[in-house]
């Protein structure tokens, strides 16, 4: 059985005992559908990036100047400096 509790710890959530039951049920199901998976044998099967076929198409990387970037910071809801100031992401 997977400790629901201690993972709703870990991302700081308060769940209910029901609700705690109710995913631990779901997450041990999803697993027993992990194990169907494993039990596969792909051992001929070729890896693949997509299901479709697609060509990618690259471009030579050059950095260029931009003369509108003051204009781009003026549009900013904030900025620091010259930089945008973003939420930090975790």
């Amino acid at each position: 059985m997977i400790d629901v509790n201690k993972v709703a710890e870990l991302a700081r959530l308060k769940i209910t005992e029901k609700e705690g039951q109710d995913y631990s049920n779901q997450l041990s199901a999803i697993l027993k559908h992990f194990e169907m998976l494993e039990a596969v044998d792909t051992k001929d099967i070729e890896p693949m990036v997509t299901p479709s076929e697609i060509e990618l198409s690259f471009r030579e990387d050059n950095a260029t100047e931009w003369s509108n970037a003051e204009t781009a910071l003026d549009q900013a809801p904030e900025k620091a400096g010259r930089l945008f100031k973003v939420p930090p992401v975790v």
